[in-house]
C-alpha cells in the first residue's frame, strides 16, 4: 500500500511540473518536443523474463522528439539479473539509449525504425562474447491500435554465447518477434495484449515465446495497470536461490512465474 501511495506522489510532482512548460511550448510551436516518464512496477519483466527477481523496480526515462519524425532517449530501471547469474557481480541498475525515425504512412499506418543500446554499468560482470551490454536494430509497422515489431541483436544478446558453458561464439543475430495490441476503450479505460518469440541464434534451449494480457486505468495524474504475463522459457529450477542455471535450463535464476504485475506510469512531462 504504501508502494502505491509513493508512487502517486511522485507521480503528481512530475505531472504539475510539467504543465507551465507544457502551455509555452505549445504557444511557441516550437517542433522539439521533450517528454519524461516515470513507472513504479510490483516487478520488471522484459520479453516476459524477471529482470528483479519477483522485487519492485522504479524506471524512468528522457525523450527528445522532432516534428520531421527523428526521436533519441534514454531510459533506466534497478535489475538483479546480473547479480543473481554471476557470483561477485555488481550490476544494479540498466541503461538504455535509442534513437531513431517514426513516421505515417497515411491515418491508418504508420513505421518505426531505430537502434536500442542496453548498458549494464557495474563489476564483476562477464566479459567478451557474454558480455551482457546488448546493442539491437529494430523496425516496426503499425496498424491503428496493433503494432507489429522485430528487433535483431549486433552483439551477443544479453551475455548469452554458443554452446553454453564452453562456446566464446557471439549470439549476434539473435531475433524478437512482438505484436502488442492497445486498445482504447473510453472513459480513461483501456486493454493491452502481448505476444512475441525470442530466438537466441546458436542456443536453442534459450529461445521462447511469451505473452501478455492486461488493463489500464487513466487516473488524471498517471496510469494505472494490471497484467499478467506468461513464457515458455526453460527455468526447471523455480528460481531457488542458491541454484545455479544449466545449459537447457537457462533461466532458472529469474522466477519467470509473475501472474500479476501492478504497475503505475506518471504521464510523460512535457517541457
Amino acid at each position: 500500500m504504501r508502494k502505491t501511495l509513493l508512487a502517486t506522489a511522485i507521480a503528481g510532482v512530475i505531472s504539475t511540473f510539467a504543465l507551465p512548460m507544457a502551455a509555452q511550448a505549445e504557444e511557441a510551436a516550437s517542433p522539439h518536443t521533450f517528454t519524461g516518464n516515470f513507472t513504479l512496477a510490483s516487478e520488471y519483466l522484459y520479453r516476459g523474463i524477471a529482470q528483479t527477481r519477483g522485487k519492485p523496480a522504479i524506471q524512468g526515462g528522457f525523450d527528445y522528439s522532432h516534428s520531421s519524425g527523428f526521436y533519441i532517449g534514454t531510459w533506466a530501471s534497478n535489475i538483479t539479473w546480473i547479480s543473481d547469474a554471476n557470483t561477485g557481480a555488481s550490476a544494479g541498475i540498466e541503461i538504455d539509449v535509442y534513437g531513431g525515425y517514426k513516421g505515417a504512412i497515411n491515418s491508418d499506418w504508420g513505421y518505426d525504425v531505430g537502434v536500442l543500446t542496453y548498458n549494464y554499468p557495474g563489476t564483476g560482470k562477464p566479459s567478451g562474447a557474454a558480455k551482457p551490454d546488448t546493442t539491437e536494430v529494430y523496425a516496426a509497422l503499425s496498424y491503428k491500435w496493433l503494432t507489429l515489431k522485430y528487433s535483431h541483436s549486433t552483439t551477443s544478446l544479453f551475455g548469452f554465447v554458443k554452446t553454453p558453458g564452453t562456446g566464446t561464439e557471439k549470439t549476434k543475430g539473435s531475433g524478437y518477434l512482438e505484436l502488442n495490441a492497445t486498445y482504447d476503450l473510453g472513459n480513461g479505460w483501456g486493454v493491452t495484449g502481448h505476444a512475441g518469440h525470442q530466438k537466441v541464434k546458436g542456443y536453442s534451449d534459450a529461445s521462447y515465446s511469451d505473452y501478455k494480457v492486461g488493463v489500464t486505468k487513466d487516473v488524471g495524474f498517471g496510469v494505472v495497470g494490471l497484467a499478467v504475463s506468461g513464457t515458455n522459457a526453460k527455468d526447471s529450477c523455480g528460481g531457488v536461490v542458491g541454484t545455479t542455471a544449466d545449459s537447457t535450463n537457462p533461466y532458472c535464476l529469474v522466477m519467470n512465474t509473475s501472474p500479476a504485475i501492478p504497475t503505475l506510469v506518471a504521464k510523460p512531462a512535457q517541457c
